[in-house]
């Protein structure tokens, strides 16, 4: 892991009106079991919102500079700062609840 790729996250995170950061590894049932709901979420209700994918056991210095030491970890992030973020077990239902209202708002008017 380099300091570009942990400099290029946060670039990333307060150019985006809207991200959710997902930590993950391919050690985690849960990791696996959750992703596709996640992206399936994204796709159909948050279509706007970028989603990131960071695989904690490859990059192990880019979790611990957020904070991040369980997965999985969803971060939200609008307008580049943190708004919430969900860890271990997630409901997808508390997750769209989280973001709809916000998401909503930001948008509107684009």
């Amino acid at each position: 892991m380099s300091q570009n790729e942990l400099s290029a996250l946060k670039n990333q995170i307060d150019q985006e009106k809207a991200i959710l950061v997902y930590f993950y590894n391919d050690d985690c049932p849960p990791c696996i079991a959750l992703r596709p709901k996640v992206e399936q979420l994204m796709v159909h209700f948050f279509p706007r919102m970028k989603l990131e994918f960071i695989n904690s056991k490859d990059k192990p210095l880019i979790p611990a500079a957020f904070n991040v030491y369980a997965n999985p970890a969803l971060l939200i992030f609008f307008e580049g700062k943190e708004f919430k973020r969900f860890s271990k077990y997630i409901s997808i239902k508390e997750l769209e609840d989280a973001i709809y209202k916000y998401y909503t708002i930001l948008f509107e008017d684009s």
